[in-house]
């Protein structure tokens, strides 16, 4: 099976930035394919949030909260999403999650999930 595991995380003051990264495995000798990747978050006591989707071919949707301030990317060849956080307030700390699809999917569900990194903003 897949396994994302991101990277990145951590303490910074408002207006700070980090750079968060999620890269897909399979165990050695494994081939696999990853289409559509994502990133969503979670604050306590709050729901998971949708923040940022990338599709292979470079088309990104971003959540309105998140807009101007946070980029997706990825690396195919590699299989490793990134998500540069800009502008960083209070109300973005959370946990943020990882999420892939397998390639050709046509499902809105993500089939792998990352255990989280926590990004916290200070005020």
């Amino acid at each position: 099976q897949v396994q994302l595991v991101e990277s990145g995380g951590g303490l910074v003051q408002a207006g700070g930035s980090l750079g968060l990264s999620c890269a897909a495995s399979a165990a050695s000798g494994s081939i696999f394919d990853i289409g559509v990747m994502g990133w969503s978050r979670q604050a306590p006591g709050k729901q998971r949030e949708f923040v940022a989707t990338i599709t292979r071919g470079g088309r990104t949707n971003y959540a309105d909260s998140v807009k101007g301030r946070f980029t997706i990317s990825r690396d195919n060849t590699k299989n490793i999403v990134y998500l540069q956080l800009n502008s960083l307030k209070p109300e973005d700390t959370a946990v943020y999650y990882c999420n892939a699809r397998k390639s050709g999917s046509a499902s809105y569900t993500p089939n792998y999930w990352g255990q989280g990194t926590q990004v916290t903003v200070s005020s």
